[in-house]
């Protein structure tokens, strides 16, 4: 079967009117974070007596759990590069890939939140604590939808192959998911890099 050519995958007009409101979608996601960084920002010294930044975190933890999702985010882009060349198996199994470290990611953050949880560091200790769970219980909310998202989108692909419909929802969760990942690149600057300086 012959491979389908990128410019016949993604030339279809509805398929690039969906990108760019995605383009869009991603624009209102900022604001979002950008809004939730500014209040961890404005309240990260009012721990009211409880552990903060410097107390709490451990970077060689954390250092595994960024190495985790950025790992995704190349699986992730092999995953785009086999697609447009019409490769299902390994767009399968790309994709596949980077939602199993997707999964491991959200499994390493539940344990780090129990660890802390179990120190007294509770969402209700100090403002600080509940702009850090905030902030993070979001990013991972949208790690876990984009795992249940990209996961549907997978079985659409067995089901009918690499097609003008299928290929742009691949692509578009592809665009969602290096935008969660660079959410966690300022994630573990400003929260954690910074927090123990």
């Amino acid at each position: 079967m012959q491979a389908p050519a990128e410019e016949k995958l993604f030339s279809d007009k509805q398929a690039q009117m969906n990108i760019l409101a995605f383009w869009f979608l991603i624009g209102a996601e900022v604001v979002v974070f950008g809004c939730l960084f500014g209040i961890y920002v404005s309240v990260q010294e009012l721990t009211a007596n409880g552990p903060g930044p410097k107390e709490l975190f451990n970077l060689s933890e954390i250092i595994i759990s960024t190495i985790v999702l950025l790992s995704s985010s190349f699986t992730c882009a092999l995953g785009v590069y086999t697609l447009k060349l019409g490769k299902k198996r390994m767009t399968f199994i790309w994709f596949l890939l980077t939602i199993s470290l997707g999964i491991g990611f959200v499994f390493l953050e539940v344990i780090e939140f129990v660890a802390y949880v179990g120190e007294g560091a509770t969402i209700s200790t100090s403002a600080f604590l509940g702009a850090f769970y905030m902030l993070l219980g979001t990013h991972g909310a949208h790690v876990i939808f984009g795992v249940v998202w990209i996961s549907m989108l997978l079985i659409q692909l067995v089901l009918f192959g690499i097609t003008k419909d299928t290929a742009p929802k691949l692509f578009i969760a592809s665009l969602y998911w290096h935008f969660i990942d660079v959410i966690w690149v300022f994630i573990f600057t400003v929260v954690y890099l910074l927090g123990k300086v």
